[in-house]
């Protein structure tokens, strides 16, 4: 789950003043949001821009990502455009609260607190979270094993946690690389983190020497959160309906190989 700094919740606060007509709704127009969406041509759509590989900027500083590539399809399939408008994590959820935009794209999961207040549409990824160790060890094969074994995380982290409920010992890092670092030395035996996040950095260093030893069954759903209105419920609709063509004719498994290097967009088996 990201989390930003103070500035960003200052930022939604100015946001959520400075609010004025929605994205797509003004006093003059009628129907419901998809109604007023396809009059407009276009869906605004708010993301961060600058988390790789799901949505970011390329050498030629163009918007690209996961993210990016998939609300493309489903504009499409909803015969608008795709609007893109980027902005600080927390002013991202401000701006949806206000209507300044119709949907997030931002690798956003579903957790309760975010359920009781958005509408999630079906998922189109699904993250659960490994354990990664050196592709040479052969001493952890799931979650109890991690038990008198060392690993590496963000002390704060939800993943050092889970590692020390199972009686691992958390070192404190600072960051993904310092953690890589640590577990190639063999100073510590595993890190847990987000399966697609050692996919992104395997695509990247495929000769790292690291490989996932587990995963948790359960996995965290991302999905596009939307407003949680009534006049919202047929765009959500249309957008599951969007997601469903697009699993079923390959188009969510390419993008998501062509990103991580895997196929995400499909939910774990059992």
């Amino acid at each position: 789950m990201k989390v930003k700094a103070t500035l960003s919740a200052l930022l939604a606060a100015a946001m959520l003043t400075a609010c004025g007509a929605s994205a797509s709704d003004s006093a003059a127009e009628t129907g419901d949001l998809l109604d007023r969406i396809r009059a407009k041509g276009e869906i605004t759509i708010a993301t961060e821009g600058t988390w790789s590989p799901w949505t970011y900027h390329d050498e030629n500083d163009n918007l690209v990502g996961f993210d990016v590539e998939v609300a493309e399809q489903v504009a499409a399939k909803l015969g608008v455009r795709a609007n893109f408008v980027e902005g600080e994590w927390d002013g991202l959820f401000a701006g949806l609260d206000c209507g300044r935009y119709d949907m997030m794209a931002n690798g956003v999961e579903v957790t309760e607190e975010r359920a009781e207040k958005y509408d999630f549409t079906d998922p189109y990824g699904y993250i659960r979270t490994a354990i990664i160790v050196r592709e040479d060890d052969d001493s952890i094969h799931s979650f109890e094993d991690l038990a008198g074994k060392t690993t590496a995380n963000t002390l704060a982290s939800t993943y050092a946690t889970l590692a020390e409920s199972y009686g691992a010992t958390a070192t404190g890092v600072d960051d993904l690389n310092q953690t890589i670092e640590l577990l190639k030395a063999g100073r510590v035996d595993a890190t847990l983190n987000a399966e697609v996040t050692f996919y992104d950095y395997m695509k990247a260093k495929p000769d790292a020497g690291l490989k996932i030893a587990a995963l948790t069954e359960d996995a965290s759903l991302v999905c596009f959160p939307l407003r949680k209105e009534e006049d919202t419920a047929t765009l959500r609709a249309a957008i599951n309906e969007a997601l469903d063509e697009l699993r079923e004719d390959g188009t969510l498994s390419e993008i998501s190989v062509k990103y991580f290097g895997t196929d995400i967009t499909a939910a774990p088996a059992g």
